[in-house]
């Protein structure tokens, strides 16, 4: 889907990875990405990635495309973009930095 560490603007950042409960052996983990001091910016699942947004970029992207939704991790935070090609990766790079971004404004405070 994308490689995070590619991303120009994104400094340090931490994966750690979740398997579901009863999930089997070799089953897709889900990646956790965050900032250094544990606050996570992005999820990513097999199928889908969620970063954080503002409520007026929330709503927007849901207007605008079938493949956001609510964010499950972030709930009213964030969205959630199943991996159908209506982004472009130049898009999901885009929210991936400001969900970043928007990471590192939060732990500032």
């Amino acid at each position: 889907m994308i490689k995070v560490e590619e991303i120009s603007g994104i400094g340090q950042f931490i994966v750690s990875q979740r398997k579901e409960e009863g999930a089997a052996e070799n089953e897709i983990f889900d990646q956790i990405f965050s900032v250094p001091d544990g606050k996570v910016f992005l999820v990513i699942r097999p199928k889908t990635l969620e970063v954080r947004c503002d409520a007026k970029l929330r709503n927007l992207l849901r207007e605008k495309y079938e493949s956001v939704m609510e964010s499950r991790y972030f709930g009213r935070g964030g969205i959630e973009i199943v991996d159908s090609g209506q982004l472009t990766q130049e898009e999901i790079e885009d929210l991936v930095r400001l969900s970043y971004n928007l990471t590192l404004v939060m732990e500032e405070e």
